[in-house]
């Protein structure tokens, strides 16, 4: 039980786009990019609207596979808790939008690079879109 504390060290969010973020980047994470059952979840969620956080998670993935000067560590899409990559990355896409200082430090850190602009741009789409969609990824 220790072990898997370890290598997971975080529970998922409670919060629903926050869960749903979490899901569809582990699935693209694991299967690419053009995962079905990603693009499926994000339509369930979002309907006729679903295209443009679909388009805007894909960028952000490639943007952080690219970018990444090591390996990223993603669970299964069934584990309850979260890796600490994963923790940082729905962070950083979370508070894009109201702190944008922490997010710039968390993706830094997360890829091993002093400047993630490419990154940070993708993760303000992707928040501004599940907030114009009715779902935005953090509360207060």
């Amino acid at each position: 039980m220790k072990r898997a504390v370890q290598a997971l060290p975080h529970v998922q969010p409670d919060h629903a786009p926050a869960r749903l973020l979490l899901f569809a980047m582990r699935r693209m994470g694991a299967n690419g990019l053009h995962d079905a059952v990603a693009a499926h979840a994000l339509f369930t969620t979002f309907g006729p609207g679903f295209r443009r956080p679909l388009t805007l998670l894909r960028t952000l993935m490639a943007e952080i596979s690219s970018s990444s000067t090591g390996s990223i560590r993603i669970a299964p899409p069934c584990c309850c808790r979260m890796t600490a990559d994963e923790s940082a990355m729905v962070e950083c896409v979370a508070r894009i939008t109201t702190r944008p200082d922490r997010s710039a430090l968390i993706a830094a850190d997360l890829v091993g690079r002093r400047d993630p602009g490419g990154i940070l741009i993708a993760a303000a789409a992707l928040a501004t879109a599940f907030e114009d969609l009715g779902a935005p990824l953090y509360r207060d």
